[in-house]
């Protein structure tokens, strides 16, 4: 099974402002092919929640956040951070960050059971 003292910390390649999030929700509906985040295509449709990611989130004990880029470098500033390629799934036990999807990894899931099944797979 997986460790339950580790945490996945999910980060989008988006911004946390309202007009950000409108702005992302549009270009998802009207232009998805050149939509620069791959893990907000796949866990989130338009307008809600991917209910098969929701499914499988919620039926984890695993500790899950989710963060966007301007959020996750505001709360994990520190000189010694790596630079990241966003989207980004670290995994966080203690104080110790690594790369648990890179958003290689993460383009490479066509689709949201792809995308659990490597999440699952890298447990």
């Amino acid at each position: 099974y997986w460790n339950l003292s580790m945490k996945l910390i999910f980060v989008y390649n988006a911004t946390s402002s309202k007009a950000g999030s409108l702005l992302a929700s549009a270009h998802k509906f009207f232009s998805p092919n050149t939509y620069k985040c791959d893990l907000c295509s796949l866990t989130f449709g338009v307008f809600s929640e991917n209910k098969k990611w929701k499914t499988f989130r919620k039926s984890t004990n695993l500790e899950m956040v989710f963060l966007h880029r301007d959020q996750f470098l505001k709360q994990y500033k520190s000189k010694w951070l790596p630079k990241y390629d966003f989207p980004v799934i670290l995994s966080q036990e203690q104080d110790m960050l690594e790369i648990f999807l890179s958003n290689v990894d993460i383009a490479q899931a066509k689709d949201v059971e792809t995308f659990i099944d490597l999440v699952q797979s890298r447990l």
